[in-house]
């Protein structure tokens, strides 16, 4: 049986809409790959600091499903991803799957980030990393102390410096998802990514999913009154179907700092994203992802809107090639942004990290 279905709506938006426009090589630089069997389940007393939904679309993601979700998402195209694992609220909890994704990277020859807890020291870090073949670290605001209310958590609740500082040294990758209600155009966010390059100016930092900037709101003045200060700042757009997000990341900061990613396996979500209110709601189809009151960011549709809408991950590139049309970027910049300056990045940790 098939991972999923792909249905004809789907096919006539890929082969008319997108196939052309993607280049041969695609490198998805934020994916997250991890085994169910391998997961130690949450503490029951352990607060919820993250919306739901992402959860209702797979209960794992091996690394041969992921492969398979390329073949059928991108047929004709050679699709290869920056890996991470997920599900982690504990140094424990994340060593199965972080060697799980290390294992999974030495097979497909794929590049990964070790998933790194606030908790660990400079010196482990580095070991696991090392250990694991990794080009860096990836971590989440739910690792924060338990004690910080989820609106106060700040980057280095669950990045502390001296692992920043650690990264560095190495010249790493540090992929970060920013904490706060505000999302990019959050103050105190802002200011410590500013404080993060300019103490460290060699950690390869990426701004996950623009900032979490999803809908028009959520961008604000970041780009005009701070982030033109760190010019040398990576930002993907992972699972960002906001147009306008899009277009202002790429033209502030240029097409040669702008990463495709697509959070999977979430992005094989069945979804239309809307903006409302200042906030998103993702369109699903009835049925599809059980009771759609248990999250505030989902509405069901009806059964003929239903067939309508496709996958998520088309959705977010459908909005990035608008962005192109109204930057008028060419096929090269596409290209950089598909797989380019991703591999470059990658390339250049690798050769900081384990001179290769």
């Amino acid at each position: 049986m098939a991972l999923f279905e792909v249905t004809a709506n789907d096919r006539r938006i890929y082969e008319e809409e997108l196939r052309d426009f993607l280049p041969d090589k695609i490198l998805d630089v934020h994916t997250h790959v991890w085994l169910d069997s391998l997961t130690v389940p949450k503490p029951a007393d352990r607060q919820k600091r993250t919306v739901t939904w992402p959860s209702l679309v797979a209960k794992d993601n091996s690394v041969e499903d992921l492969a398979e979700t390329y073949r059928l998402m991108f047929p004709g195209k050679e699709v290869s991803a920056l890996m991470f694992t997920s599900a982690v609220h504990s140094v424990e909890s994340a060593r199965a799957n972080n060697d799980y994704v290390s294992e999974s990277s030495k097979k497909t020859g794929w590049p990964a980030l070790y998933y790194s807890h606030p908790t660990q020291s400079p010196d482990e870090v580095e070991r696991m990393i090392r250990r694991g073949g990794f080009v860096g670290i990836k971590s989440y605001l739910d690792l924060a102390p338990a004690y910080i209310p989820e609106a106060e958590i700040r980057i280095f609740d669950f990045f502390p410096k001296e692992q920043l500082k650690r990264m560095d040294e190495l010249g790493a990758i540090v992929m970060l998802h920013i904490p706060r209600n505000g999302r990019l155009k959050d103050p105190v966010n802002l200011e410590q990514i500013l404080e993060i390059k300019a103490e460290f100016p060699h950690i390869r930092l990426i701004i996950a999913h623009i900032g979490r900037a999803y809908v028009k709101e959520d961008v604000g003045n970041a780009f005009t009154d701070y982030l033109y200060k760190a010019p040398d700042l990576m930002y993907d757009f992972t699972a960002n179907c906001c147009e306008y997000a899009i277009t202002e990341v790429i033209k502030h900061a240029g097409p040669e700092h702008v990463m495709f990613g697509t959070d999977m396996p979430i992005l094989r979500m069945r979804t239309h994203r809307i903006e409302e209110n200042g906030t998103y709601i993702n369109l699903v189809p009835p049925g599809l992802y059980g009771d759609p009151k248990q999250d505030r960011h989902l509405r069901e549709v009806s059964p003929e809107e239903a067939g309508k809408i496709t996958f998520f991950c088309y959705e977010e590139l459908l909005a990035f090639k608008r962005a192109c049309i109204t930057l008028g970027c060419g096929k090269q910049e596409v290209s950089d942004m598909m797989y380019g300056n991703a591999k470059r990045l990658i390339e250049g940790a690798k050769r900081s990290i384990y001179g290769e």
